[in-house]
């Protein structure tokens, strides 16, 4: 057993002392991976929180994996970071994967999760709104440019028979969108978890749908094509790590929430554990590559070239790349 030294990273403590020949000849870590370091970006809302206890489970570093944190509060702009290749890995959805690929030849690696159920069009409790469609003319808090505000704007609002100019869209990032919600500026908001069980505990807002209905939101884990092309055998350990911690949100689904659960505290979110307990609730984590994905993507592809997002379609078999996972499951 290696026992690393106080104040020294693993990576550290591997190259001081040789370990990583040790490790080889010895059937222990692969060199390769440990000295791969990730910079992990992640969303601070409930679909990054898998990620989070990821980073925190102390599962990659037995892969020899080592992570930097890029928290943001929505994965179009840990997109946006990793279009900008300031971000090696990230989360989000698939009209924000697809603008990312179209952008930035971004790839997906593997689905982590779906987050429909965490995802939701509220409007303010004391408006006496029950319907989408009585959003017309309304002022709307959505995350613009987000996999939610796209499928708010081209999906449901249309079946509500709403367009764009029928309503006002107040871009606000969506942790902050229960204030404005407090303060009357908004009429309603298009959020995410914890952020939607908050406003609903505190009595300021009522759900019109949930994005279930319309997409279950399966999540993606995409990486940089420069990461992807030098670090083949670290992604498939990483993804060997994301199986393991799976396995944990069955298990030992306490364990896991007490982990998060800290972290909002530490955030100075003020939430009790019943209401944590119905948001995080919400995330299916299901580490995999479910079959129907091309077909799923190219919808929403057609949505955003209608929408002139995008110019084309993308060539699936260069954009998803399912071949680490199918070896990390092997």
């Amino acid at each position: 057993m290696k026992i690393l030294h106080a104040g020294m990273s693993r990576r550290e403590m591997l190259a001081a002392t040789g370990a990583t020949v040790l490790g080889a000849s010895f059937g222990g870590l692969n060199p390769a991976l440990a000295a791969t370091t990730i910079r992990q970006g992640y969303q601070t809302n409930m679909w990054g929180m898998p990620t989070y206890y990821l980073m925190k489970s102390g599962v990659l570093e037995k892969h020899g994996i080592d992570v930097k944190e890029f928290p943001v509060p929505s994965g179009n702009l840990t997109m946006q970071q990793m279009v900008a290749r300031q971000v090696d890995l990230g989360t989000y959805a698939g009209p924000s994967f697809i603008i990312g690929h179209s952008k930035g030849g971004l790839l997906a690696i593997s689905v982590i999760e779906n987050v429909g159920k965490t995802a939701r069009v509220m409007a303010r409790k004391d408006l006496g709104i029950t319907e989408v469609k009585q959003l017309k003319g309304k002022k709307i808090a959505n995350q613009t440019g987000s996999s939610t505000g796209n499928i708010f704007v081209n999906q449901i609002m249309p079946k509500a028979g709403l367009e764009k100019g029928d309503y006002q869209e107040i871009r606000t990032n969506v942790n902050d969108m229960v204030a404005a919600m407090a303060a009357k500026t908004v009429d309603a908001m298009v959020c995410v978890e914890p952020y939607n069980s908050i406003a609903e505990a505190d009595g300021l807002a009522v759900t019109l749908v949930d994005f279930y209905s319309f997409d279950k939101l399966p999540v993606f884990m995409a990486a940089t094509p420069e990461f992807v092309d030098k670090n083949g055998d670290a992604i498939v350990g990483y993804l060997k790590a994301w199986l393991e911690v799976a396995k944990d949100f069955k298990e030992k689904p306490d364990h896991v929430a007490d982990v998060v659960y800290k972290f909002y505290g530490t955030k100075g979110y003020k939430m009790s554990r019943d209401t944590f307990n119905e948001a995080f609730g919400r995330v299916e984590v299901a580490p995999g590559w479910p079959e129907g994905l091309e077909d799923y993507m190219t919808m929403h592809a057609k949505v955003l070239i209608e929408a002139k997002r995008i110019k084309a379609v993308p060539d699936w078999s260069k954009a998803l790349r399912p071949e680490f996972m199918k070896k990390a499951m092997a």
